[in-house]
């Protein structure tokens, strides 16, 4: 489980860049899985029912039965994607619409791309008020929905009729980072112009977030439908894929701006830092082991690249190696031209393909995942120079933690131990205007010893 204090931050997050499309206002995206969402979509009202999914309490025989309830719930994170429309109607968002000169945000395709339902065809009951409904990530129910209510139903005939496999991590994986890192659809991308109107930087975990969101529950039924699902497989496979798709569309048009790169992409605080013009001023700045720039150049945001090298150190040292050189040379790209940094790119996408395609076979045991935390928490401790890459760190650590105690490989009481101090880095970035490396080093220190403390 997630701090209550992660939890409100993640809550805003979500809340703010939770997935969304208008039929009249843009197509379907052109990354993800696109003849399942591109059917038409018939609206949240179309599972509602008290038979199927629409109940107050968990009382289904196979499913829980109150999945939009928990959809809808006001009070957690589970409700940010019913919030979705709605908070396109509060100042915020009414205020970064108007310095961008995009008028309503509840009507504007720049929003509602990640703000309501992606789909170009949507049913006359549709409501885009419901913001991202069911559709919006299991697919376009007109082709699905008679055979999934039907007593006959299986899982492997409802994704043949297109509902997306989201058990699989790299399906949830490309449907999720749509809004939550974006894509190069039209309108699905943060770009610098919307942060600098307000908006707040995305930030991802695929776990984590789809712990936030659960609705269903993983007990001997949904393991006899789908397989048991691996927390850190999910974890590993959504960082590799964030990775790719963070170089994907960083290598499209959207890598560029007139004369400038896309700063999106790039460190807030290599440009947002103090300056001084007094004699004895001196940088803010870290060196970044990970990364061969020179001094005063932009930082390619790297959080991905940080997380799955400390996973494939564990589980792949080969590829490990080529990684980690593949990442040091797109770095280094950087600084030497466009062309160059799209190649680069190319390199570390494929290697970040591979390590995705290995996690997904992979078991991970217990020594494992272990071994993860460690890699993550101390064997990348000097990386930690941004504050992007160290929300990354203390989300992996409490993702990693919960999966060894929903595996049975620890006990609760273990994991209860060590949570004041995984609070403790969490308030270590619980503010970017607030971030220093060498304080969330040193509260990821003690977290890391209370780690080895269950070793």
């Amino acid at each position: 489980m997630s701090s209550a204090l992660a939890l409100a931050i993640l809550a805003f997050l979500c809340a703010l860049s939770a997935r969304n499309g208008h039929a009249a206002m843009h197509p379907a995206p052109a990354s993800r899985v696109e003849e399942d969402l591109r059917g038409e979509h018939l609206g949240v009202a179309s599972c509602a029912s008290s038979t199927c999914h629409g109940r107050q309490e968990p009382t289904g025989a196979i499913v829980r039965q109150d999945e939009v309830a928990r959809w809808q719930d006001e009070t957690s994170a589970a409700g940010a994607h019913s919030r979705a429309w709605r908070v396109l109607g509060q100042a915020r968002a009414q205020a970064i619409a108007e310095r961008l000169g995009i008028g309503d945000p509840q009507r504007s395709a720049q929003c509602l791309s990640c703000h309501a339902d992606p789909a170009p065809v949507h049913a006359a009951g549709f409501r885009i008020a419901d913001g991202v409904g069911c559709e919006a990530c299991h697919g376009g129910g007109a082709r699905w929905i008679a055979s999934h209510a039907a007593t006959s139903a299986t899982h492997a005939r409802n994704v043949a009729a297109g509902m997306v496999p989201l058990d699989d991590p790299q399906a949830r994986a490309a449907v999720c980072l749509d809004c939550h890192l974006g894509s190069d659809a039209p309108g699905q991308f943060v770009d610098h112009r919307i942060m600098a109107a307000g908006h707040p930087r995305l930030s991802f975990e695929l776990d984590l977030f789809s712990t936030l969101e659960q609705h269903w529950n993983e007990d001997a039924d949904y393991v006899a439908r789908k397989g048991r699902p691996s927390p850190v497989r999910f974890w590993a496979i959504g960082q590799a894929d964030a990775l790719v798709r963070a170089l994907t569309v960083y290598s499209g048009p959207r890598g560029s701006e007139g004369a400038f790169p896309e700063f999106a992409f790039f460190d807030c605080h290599t440009c947002h830092r103090r300056i001084g013009d007094e004699a004895g001023f001196r940088p803010s700045a870290l060196a970044n082991p990970g990364r061969p720039i020179a001094i005063g150049m932009p930082a390619f945001q790297d959080e991905n690249i940080i997380m799955l090298s400390a996973a494939a150190r564990v589980l792949a040292p080969e590829q490990a190696a080529r990684f980690d050189g593949d990442a040091r040379a797109f770095h280094a790209a950087l600084g030497q031209g466009r062309p160059q940094a799209i190649g680069a790119a190319a390199r570390l996408r494929t290697s970040a393909a591979a390590l995705a395609a290995g996690f997904a076979q992979h078991r991970f045991d217990r020594g494992e995942t272990l071994a993860i935390l460690h890699a993550v928490a101390v064997g990348a401790a000097a990386r930690y120079t941004d504050y992007q890459a160290s929300v990354q760190a203390v989300m992996a650590i409490d993702t990693l933690l919960s999966a060894l105690v929903k595996q049975g490989a620890i006990q609760v009481r273990q994991a209860a131990a060590i949570r004041a101090d995984i609070d403790h880095a969490y308030r270590a970035v619980h503010d970017p205007n607030d971030y220093h490396a060498l304080d969330f080093r040193a509260a990821l220190s003690h977290a890391a010893d209370a780690v080895r403390g269950i070793a």
